[in-house]
């Protein structure tokens, strides 16, 4: 029998309650990206089925996305690095690194996410922050609770077109 999704392993008293559905999804995340990383065949990571996003795509996305809100969660702007990062992104099927080079790096953005949820007061989660060049109106937990939404909804889009490469005989 497998082990049960986190969200039903129990409490982790290292995370703020507020925030405990917050690091259940991240956690899930990453478990659910490293299992995804030992069933895709190299030749289907940039593949698009009918003009979908290719798995590469949602995997170095939700990262890239995930850097970015829990900068903002921080009350900080975005480095010129992250913002060559999210530009870079609209091409990154032509660079189409294998998953040995982009999972590390997305494992670690995931732990670094992890680690500043634990790090979050209590006290913080109704801080007015500001999003993107228009600043946009949210709070510290609206944009940590949207970092567990996006990236949950980027790993299932990959884990679904991943099911869709191995149906379709492309193995």
């Amino acid at each position: 029998m497998s082990e049960p999704e986190v969200w039903l392993r129990g409490p982790l008293p290292e995370y703020p309650p507020l925030l405990l559905p917050v690091a259940y999804a991240l956690l899930q995340a990453r478990e659910d990206i490293e299992r995804l990383a030992q069933t895709v065949k190299p030749e289907q990571l940039w593949l698009k089925p009918g003009g979908a996003a290719s798995i590469g795509f949602h995997i170095v996305h939700l990262a890239g996305s995930m850097d970015r809100l829990t900068t903002y969660a921080r009350g900080e702007a975005l480095s010129e690095g992250q913002v060559a990062a999210l530009r870079a992104e609209r091409e990154i099927e032509q660079r189409a690194a294998p998953m040995a080079a982009i999972v590390p790096a997305v494992l670690a953005t995931i732990d670094r996410a992890l680690a500043q949820v634990r790090a979050t007061s209590s006290d913080t989660l109704l801080e007015a922050r500001k999003v993107g060049r228009a600043n946009l109106p949210s709070t510290v937990i609206g944009l940590l609770v949207h970092t567990a939404e996006h990236t949950t909804r980027h790993v299932g889009q990959a884990i679904t077109t991943a099911a869709i490469l191995r149906g379709s005989g492309t193995r």
